[in-house]
């Protein structure tokens, strides 16, 4: 725990066999009380890894998306009892050492997300990010900040942690199956009014880190501008689009109930 709060860390996981011992073995155990691994149904033996590892394990059935795959991460954790969520990729391309410095900034009280991002130590280039992504990354972060009077020094980090009030009151179930689920998420904290800290995260590019082809990125892109320009027409009144409703479907979350639930192939990646 991390001021008496319940710490669960959680798995995004797409054949990640190769990394999700490593990964789980760099996770400062002192503060974290459990870990949920949600399988994309992997080609691999991501789930049988998991399980030697002791570590609770969701299957899904059926490929669901990224998007799709952190909507059960973050049900299974709050039905577990977390006060604290943090998403951490299984391909080593974040470092987990940063877990609680993560969890922290939540439990302060001071935010409600905390991201790792990339960006801020300038050494993403250094950790092998492409050029081509490194330059995305910069022009949608400016793009999002101007339109959505942020200062965020980038959006599209994978490495997050959140307040259990966020996930429970923010309209998950309206977010996209797909990877614009972590840019709409974001965009709804924002319009939500949660606050948003930061710290600093090395990163990795190897040939085991998960990534999309550039058709793919780009379908990225454009979802990221539609998706901040959109919360701008609904603060003019022009648009009311589901994702940004009070009433909203949010996660269906049964505190006092824990199951394992057939859910859905996520690649826990990040476009730019």
């Amino acid at each position: 725990m991390i001021g008496g709060q319940r710490v669960c860390v959680v798995l995004p996981a797409y054949n990640a066999a190769k990394t999700l011992e490593q990964t789980i073995a760099d996770v400062p155990k002192s503060v974290v009380d459990d870990f949920v691994v949600v399988d994309d149904k992997s080609s691999d033996d991501t789930v049988e890894v998991a399980r030697r590892l002791g570590l609770h394990v969701i299957v899904h059935p059926k490929n669901r998306g990224y998007g799709g795959n952190q909507k059960t991460c973050y049900t299974e954790a709050l039905k577990r009892g977390a006060d604290i969520v943090v998403m951490v990729h299984p391909d080593y391309q974040y470092q987990p050492k940063l877990v609680p410095a993560l969890a922290s900034l939540v439990s302060s009280g001071l935010f409600d997300v905390a991201l790792g991002s990339r960006i801020l130590g300038g050494d993403a280039m250094k950790g092998g990010m492409p050029v081509y992504k490194y330059v995305a990354n910069r022009f949608l972060t400016l793009a999002e900040n101007l339109i959505l009077g942020q200062k965020l020094s980038e959006y599209h980090t994978g490495y997050r942690a959140f307040s259990r009030r966020l996930l429970l009151e923010l309209p998950l179930e309206e977010n996209d199956d797909d990877f614009i689920f972590d840019n709409q998420m974001l965009v709804q904290a924002v319009e939500f009014g949660f606050r948003i800290g930061e710290v600093t995260c090395p990163t990795r590019y190897e040939p085991d880190s998960s990534s999309i082809n550039f058709s793919r990125s780009m379908t990225y892109g454009v979802g990221v501008l539609q998706t901040a320009v959109l919360a701008r027409l609904k603060r003019w009144g022009l648009v009311k689009p589901a994702f940004l409703s009070e009433n909203g479907r949010r996660l269906d979350v049964d505190a006092a109930e824990v199951r394992v639930h057939d859910g859905v192939r996520s690649e826990p990646v990040v476009p730019f």
